[in-house]
């Protein structure tokens, strides 16, 4: 039996890694874009409403009756 893990595993923790990476730069960018155009709580309004844009779409998904 292998103790070893394959190229398959490796290669998907390095997808996940890159993605997780550059999902944070542009979170980032974005956050230090809104802060410099808007400042504090012109930010804070805009991620405030994406997150209740996310809220209220997940919400919907969720009530839909599944067959």
């Amino acid at each position: 039996m292998e103790d070893e893990l394959g190229r398959g595993f490796w290669l998907k923790l390095l997808g996940i890694c890159l993605a997780v990476g550059i999902g944070g730069m542009l979170l980032f960018v974005l956050l230090g874009t809104a802060w410099y155009a808007w400042g504090f709580f012109g930010t804070l309004l805009l991620f405030g409403g994406l997150l209740l844009l996310w809220a209220w779409i997940y919400d919907r998904r969720q009530t839909k009756p599944k067959y």
